[in-house]
């Protein structure tokens, strides 16, 4: 009876044990997201609780429409240093993962040497002769869903008499034994397991690649609203992503408490690909204006300028006209030498000849103060005689030369946008706040929308939209702001001004964290790591050049 007894108490010891077992599989199961862990992870628990040698884990792909099985993982005991390659196979009857794949139905095999001529499956032997291996005992298993669906093949290799024992071609029939009914039970559970989480990465990784889809749609369509500034969110991206994990990497100073996981950085990577989508909401003209006048408006001056020297010349031509035909003795007076009438055309030829000068001038400094450049004080007060400048149109009415509006544009001091219009500019960061907070982010990208709004502000409180101080904004919005401004300084791709050299980018930088303006820590982190490297820029070439 005690004996009885003890048995009892040992088999509940063992079932007590496996249940934690399999407790514990089920938590890793549900909290692993990286799949080539999750696959690890399933084989390894499997070839525990079953005491097996070697195992191997196939997964279904029917991406191009011609289901296989694909090789992924691979573990064995016996002979831990041999390397396995990802490679696919197909899904027919004639293999065992093939068989299993196809019918759903498990295969519990004693010895994979000696099948029954009937069946339809055959062991593959050049995995056992390429490493010197023998494959006895195999259980392979579906993988299924809750629908029902196989996500892929487990394959146990070789029950073992005992966990340490190492497994040889010699003594493969001494140390190894049948899988038991009761162990494909338990496995064939732990499988379906398996496969809901595997079907949830599966999950997880479309909808990150739906995200991925989705950001790079939206950058080629701000891309192709302003092709001026082709690859700016990507490379900012590329700069923001880098400056954080160099961030991460502090251990000591005023930075040492920031830390960003893989997530994290993704969120950002996000935010920083998205930060302009906003200008979408910006009229065309508006976002792709590269002087202070429009085209359409400088043609249009062109044209006037035009009429407005025929009508001088018109002018002075019916001046003379009338000098000649006043009468009789002026027309004899022009045959004298010195007449007083050749003098009065003399000095209107010259007038005129003055006049066009003076148009011919005025047009030149309508091109100068056209740039999109600091405007000096004389321009500004030649523009003001400009403004001034009258002519007589086709209807004969008297008409400024430049109008109001064109001169309020043409004395713009510093850019090329009137305050209106870089008003608008600057509402694309509420567009792109209201649009990325419209959508349905999870749990991990929650940020991105309150990131990207914050990308204009600055630590004084001089920013826009919202004004906020250093406090109020988010670290990853300071980095993206470092990021964004040293790529617009340093890019090539926007007409209206010239790319800066890095140092030269990087003293405005630095001008900027002296004034508050940007974070000077992350700026510090930006120019030691040499951060602007990930785009192919350095200082040492720049410098060696010079």
């Amino acid at each position: 009876m005690v004996l009885k007894n003890q048995e009892l108490q040992a088999g509940d010891a063992e079932r007590t044990e496996l249940i934690e077992q399999l407790l514990d599989i089920g938590a890793a199961l549900s909290s692993s997201y990286d799949l080539g862990e999750l696959l690890n992870l399933i084989l390894t628990k499997s070839r525990e609780i079953t005491c097996s040698d070697a195992g191997s884990v196939y997964l279904v792909d029917d991406s191009d429409g011609n289901p296989k099985l694909l090789f992924k993982v691979a573990q064995n005991a016996s002979q831990p240093n041999v390397s396995f390659r990802e490679f696919a196979i197909p899904m027919t009857r004639q293999s065992l993962a093939g068989y299993v794949a196809t019918t759903g139905l498990s295969l519990n095999l004693a010895d994979a040497y000696n099948l029954p001529k009937e069946v339809p499956y055959q062991l593959d032997r050049s995995f056992d002769r390429d490493i010197e291996y023998h494959t006895r005992s195999v259980l392979v298993l579906p993988m299924q869903n809750r629908s029902g669906e196989i996500m892929g093949v487990l394959q146990l290799i070789n029950r073992k008499i005992a966990p340490d024992v190492v497994v040889t071609a010699e003594n493969v029939l001494e140390v190894t034994q049948p899988y038991s009914t009761w162990e494909e039970r338990i496995i064939r559970s732990l499988a379906s397991q398996a496969a809901i989480s595997i079907e949830r990465n599966h999950l997880q990784e479309n909808i990150q690649n739906l995200f991925e889809g989705f950001v790079k749609a939206s950058v080629q369509v701000i891309e192709a609203r302003d092709p001026c500034t082709s690859g700016h969110s990507e490379r900012v991206a590329t700069l923001t992503v880098r400056l954080s994990q160099e961030v991460s990497s502090i251990h000591n100073g005023p930075l040492r408490s920031i830390y960003f996981n893989d997530r994290q950085i993704q969120e950002l990577r996000y935010a920083a690909l998205l930060h302009d989508f906003g200008k979408v909401g910006v009229p065309e003209a508006i976002l792709v204006k590269q002087k202070k006048l429009y085209p359409e408006q400088l043609d249009v001056i062109r044209h006037r300028f035009a009429l407005a020297r025929r009508t001088v010349e018109m002018e002075y031509t019916e001046k003379k006209f009338k000098y000649l035909v006043s009468d009789i003795k002026h027309r004899k007076d022009i045959l004298n030498e010195g007449c007083a009438l050749c003098t009065e055309i003399e000095q209107l030829d010259q007038q005129l000849s003055r006049e066009i000068d003076r148009l011919n001038d005025y047009w030149k400094l309508l091109l100068e103060a056209n740039e999109p450049r600091i405007l000096a004080e004389a321009p500004l007060s030649e523009l003001s005689e400009l403004s001034g400048y009258t002519y007589r149109d086709v209807d004969g009415e008297i008409k400024p030369l430049i109008s109001p509006g064109e001169m309020a544009q043409l004395l713009v001091r510093k850019g090329n946008l009137t305050p209106a219009e870089r008003l608008a500019i600057e509402s694309h960061v509420s567009h792109t706040y209201e649009f990325l907070k419209s959508i349905p982010w999870t749990k991990d990208l929650k940020d991105v929308a309150k990131i990207a709004y914050g990308h204009h502000e600055k630590l004084d409180g001089t920013g826009y939209p919202r004004r906020l101080k250093k406090e109020e904004i988010p670290i990853q919005a300071q980095i993206l702001t470092i990021a964004d401004i040293y790529d617009a300084l340093t890019a090539g791709d926007r007409p209206y001004k010239r790319n800066l050299p890095v140092e030269a980018a990087l003293q405005i930088l630095r001008y900027e964290a002296g004034q508050n303006k940007i974070n000077a820590d992350v700026l510090e982190i930006f120019e030691q790591r040499q951060v602007f490297s990930v785009l192919g820029h350095s200082l040492e070439v720049e410098l060696e050049s010079a």
